[in-house]
């Protein structure tokens, strides 16, 4: 590695955020020849094929996953510091990919794009979604370039930021059975469940708690999205916890009754995640700074009634010691 040209990490760098080896050479303002012969270098160098072709792009291999991990934030810290690159969102085009579940885009996304067309309107946001155990993977591959919503830590290379707290309620229809009398543990673990899982997986946060105390309930469907649950729950019998911001702030809330969950349920620490090598990118800033401002301005505007998260009653603890599921299934 010593004795690497560190022309040859710029264009490997390059290959990697582009994902294809036209598009560097177009970015680097480099023939499609040169950029190959540079490939065959780096293979040399690195004793590995680098780069498999798959469909009309490029697939990197393990070998080269690990190595931009490595050379991704110096490179970063190096160009800012050299040559820092200029943001003004008014003129500025650019595309962000953010993994997120409609539990933010639903509130978020409308304001959001009411402040991009008056002040960015250059600015392209794209909601992916999350990979529920890959996280900092798709950051750490630059398939993201934030998570929002998200359980920290999740790694010496990813940074965070706390947005707002999440408590949870069970809700369930307005004439529920179980609607009519306090909801008990027992008659909570009788009933069946909707669970919000964007694996398909039917095992949740819920049901972790519920086994370490040798518990179980049944998940009699699932579903993708949290604002989903509401309509299912209004034509069911099903019950679910869901966050109870969900619930206050959906259009048939009126339809809903919601109860404590029976059981203890810590609540949930928000975050929105980012890998390193954007710590002190100005446009990764700006985008990081409009949310949270976003996020508190939702917040107090609703007076309490926020439609991302409820203000903490007197006594409830907060942890940050939940499975990592939380996000993406309860």
């Amino acid at each position: 590695m010593r004795d690497v040209d560190l022309n040859l990490l710029s264009i490997f760098d390059t290959i990697m955020t582009e994902g294809s080896v036209t598009k560097a050479a177009q970015q680097l303002a480099m023939t499609q020849s040169a950029v190959s012969n540079a490939v065959a270098r780096m293979r040399l160098v690195w004793k590995d094929p680098l780069f498999i072709k798959e469909g009309r792009g490029i697939r990197p291999t393990p070998k080269a996953s690990a190595i931009w991990r490595d050379i991704g934030l110096p490179l970063a810290t190096i160009r800012e510091t050299v040559n820092p690159a200029p943001f003004d969102p008014a003129t500025t085009a650019r595309r962000f990919r953010l993994a997120t579940t409609d539990f933010i885009t639903y509130p978020l996304w409308p304001p959001l794009r009411n402040l991009l067309d008056a002040r960015a309107p250059g600015i392209d946001i794209l909601a992916v979604p999350p990979k529920v155990t890959a996280i900092r993977e798709q950051l750490a591959d630059n398939e993201i370039d934030l998570a929002v919503g998200m359980k920290t830590p999740l790694g010496e290379e990813i940074k965070s930021k706390w947005m707002f707290d999440i408590s949870f309620v069970c809700a369930m229809r307005r004439n529920h059975p179980l609607a009519a009398r306090p909801l008990t543990l027992d008659s909570y673990l009788m009933a069946d469940h909707l669970l919000v899982s964007l694996s398909g997986d039917p095992v949740g946060v819920v049901d972790e708690l519920l086994l370490q105390r040798n518990l179980r309930r049944r998940v009699a469907m699932t579903v993708n999205s949290f604002y989903g649950v509401v309509d299912l729950l209004a034509s069911s019998n099903l019950i679910s916890v869901v966050p109870e911001s969900v619930v206050r702030t959906h259009p048939r809330r009126a339809e809903i009754h919601a109860v404590p969950v029976p059981f203890e349920m810590p609540i949930f620490q928000s975050h929105m995640v980012w890998h390193t090598r954007y710590d002190r990118d100005p446009g990764h800033i700006w985008l990081r700074e409009t949310i949270i401002d976003l996020c508190m301005r939702l917040c107090s505007a609703r007076g309490g009634e926020c439609p991302l998260a409820m203000p903490l009653e007197m006594g409830q603890a907060v942890t940050d010691e939940m499975p990592e599921s939380v996000v993406f299934a309860v």
